[in-house]
């Protein structure tokens, strides 16, 4: 039976909060354990949606998985298929991610196609070109089915268009196992990226990142079992920092991690918002005021795409006329007809009112959203188009006049483990109630 959340806002949180696995880590090294005939274990694995999702694409291919309290291991010493049917067809963007893993283990391999949040094109054609430089032959038609001539993928230059994280995973994984070694220029470099390159390291790869945004990957022959632990989640550690910091609390965030939240921190900052770095925690607590500021979010070590949903909400409360320039996904701001709609003043427009370069300029995308608080905000009921979206809709009914109803917490489940037993624990009024049709 579907479920809502039920908030009451205008409740200060206090207390203390620890942060799970990080979602866009743990999927991609779960997949990452298809390249081993050995057992390979994961901990501090968050209790989410995502994992679930991923779990059972590993055990659709046939991998083993054992788990426990915050561990799963996967054992892949068997594969039995080669083929991701359309059973897993739009649910997330994981199945891309085993084209190189299958390719390495059968020579072939067959994905559907992707879901995901709706928040831009999201094309997979960088993922599809890198892993043709490789070798590899590709046929989309609904499906991507790719073929080896060889034996084994071939390495490689691929110098990416754009540091796409997803793409930048996805020639990773193919690389580890392929003949030869492999240069990606202009990738990624986040730290979910990072803990995925320790992962693979343990397991035999022989994995580096240069400079200039490049990874050099030497291609061996097999790789064996090994134990990670999955880094914390900072999109969580930045959304429970903007909870404290807009319902006027006080929040202590455990394995908060400094280095990989700098930009986010900066931010805070900039808006009024007290921050004390502990010993692998950090405290945030709310002021009497919020500034109103520019923000653009970029590829790391920039300001992170998926902190700027939340921030959006904590500058609705900010004193003046903030600006949020967006530069990663350009569809990201629907969700804010739904803060619009509960008394935000947002204004969404296709100008790049930002100094940062941006591929969207003069591309009529809705891409910069224009911000004047502070807005009172009433109680609405809402529905969740996304995660990100949803988190958002989370905080503003935190502090919106009244209570309001959300339908669609699925999508928060995605990625935020025991959301509502950790707000509860902070003080919150929330609880979940069935959905009425």
């Amino acid at each position: 039976m579907p479920h809502s959340l039920l908030i009451t806002g205008g409740i200060p949180l206090k207390g203390e909060v620890r942060v799970a696995g990080a979602k866009n880590a743990v999927s991609k090294e779960l997949v990452a354990c298809l390249l081993s005939e050995e057992p390979v274990t994961l901990t501090n694995v968050p209790d989410i949606g995502e994992v679930e999702l991923t779990i059972g694409l590993l055990e659709h291919v046939g991998a083993k998985i054992t788990r426990g309290a915050g561990t799963v291991t996967v054992d892949a010493s068997s594969l039995t298929s080669h083929v991701v049917t359309e059973t897993f067809s739009g649910k997330n963007r994981i199945p891309i991610l085993l084209l190189g893993p299958l390719l390495a283990r059968f020579g072939k391999a067959e994905v559907p196609g992707l879901g995901g949040d709706r928040i831009g094109a999201r094309p997979v054609d960088f993922h599809t070109e890198a892993l043709q430089r490789m070798g590899a032959t590709i046929i989309s038609n609904g499906s991507y089915q790719a073929t080896l001539t060889g034996k084994r993928l071939k390495g490689a230059v691929i110098d990416l268009p754009y540091p796409s994280v997803g793409a930048t995973e996805n020639s990773m994984l193919a690389a580890v196992l392929a003949e030869g070694t492999t240069v990606i220029q202009n990738a990624a470099v986040e730290p979910e990226i990072l803990d995925l390159a320790k992962l693979l390291q343990s397991m035999g790869a022989i994995i580096s990142l240069e400079v200039n945004r490049t990874w050099v990957i030497e291609g061996v022959s097999r790789l064996h079992g090994a134990t990670h632990s999955v880094i914390p989640d900072r999109i969580v550690a930045g959304s429970f920092a903007v909870a404290a910091a807009i319902t006027g609390g006080d929040v202590t965030i455990h394995d908060a991690r400094q280095g990989d939240m700098l930009s986010f921190l900066n931010a805070l900052r900039r808006a009024g918002v007290s921050f004390e770095v502990q010993d692998e925690a950090i405290r945030v607590t709310a002021p009497e005021r919020l500034n109103a500021m520019t923000l653009e979010t970029d590829v790391h070590p920039g300001f992170m795409t998926d902190w700027q949903q939340p921030f959006v909400v904590l500058l609705t409360q900010a004193h003046g006329v903030s600006i949020v320039h967006e530069t990663v996904y350009e569809s990201r701001f629907g969700y804010t007809e739904a803060l619009k709609h509960m008394g935000a003043n947002i204004t969404v427009k296709s100008d790049c009112l930002g100094s940062k370069t941006c591929r969207f300029k003069q591309r009529n995308h809705p891409h910069t959203a224009v911000i004047v608080g502070p807005t009172p905000l009433h109680a609405a009921d809402i529905d969740i188009p996304d995660l990100r979206a949803g988190f958002s809709y989370l905080l503003a009914a935190l502090i919106a006049k009244g209570e309001s109803r959300i339908t669609g917490i699925e999508h928060i489940e995605r990625g935020y483990e025991d959301i509502v037993g950790k707000m509860k624990a902070l003080g919150a009024k929330i609880s979940i109630s069935p959905v009425t049709t």
